[in-house]
């Protein structure tokens, strides 16, 4: 991002860009370490008005910066937050039919995760992640789903690098 959008996004949410050393930040996180199974990778040049691509070229996106947060919002192109969305809901879903499959409960084919993902000013400064879950699965009573998105965002990778870093709530 240039340091003029940053400005810009910056003032435009009432944020202040706070400087804090990168060791001081690796410092205050405890990490796990994973045996990884499969490593996507992804690279993006010019920010959020730039352009990403996976290593495999399948995944090739133009980036623009919403125009809700005062960028130019070009059509036909995404943001982050779009991105983490789609990924996060996708994620979401699989662990729910891992998780129905284990109970012995029918997801329906038609069920549906939308992942709202919110961008805004946090309370400590700069800015911060906000994702609402919506989970629909017809056919499905009410206490049973409820058991099984419970278990899910127990297991989802997405929700467990989440936890306890942004506020998720599950509709």
């Amino acid at each position: 991002m240039s340091a003029s959008i940053a400005r810009a996004f910056a003032t435009r949410a009432g944020a202040r860009l706070p400087r804090v050393a990168p060791t001081a930040i690796a410092a205050s996180r405890r990490f796990i370490s994973i045996e990884p199974m499969y490593t996507a990778e992804a690279t993006a040049t010019g920010g959020r008005n730039g352009q990403a691509i996976s290593s495999d070229k399948v995944l090739n996106v133009g980036l623009t910066f919403p125009k809700a947060l005062g960028g130019p919002g070009l059509p036909g192109k995404t943001n982050p937050e779009q991105l983490f969305a789609a990924g996060y809901a996708a994620c979401f879903q699989g662990a729910l039919g891992l998780v129905a499959q284990g109970s012995k409960v029918k997801i329906p084919e038609s069920s549906t995760v939308t992942a709202a993902v919110h961008i805004g000013k946090h309370p400590e400064g700069a800015f911060g992640l906000g994702v609402e879950m919506r989970i629909d699965a017809p056919g499905v009573d009410k206490a049973t789903l409820q058991k099984l998105v419970d278990q899910a965002h127990e297991i989802c990778p997405y929700s467990r690098a989440t936890r306890n870093n942004i506020e998720v709530k599950l509709v």
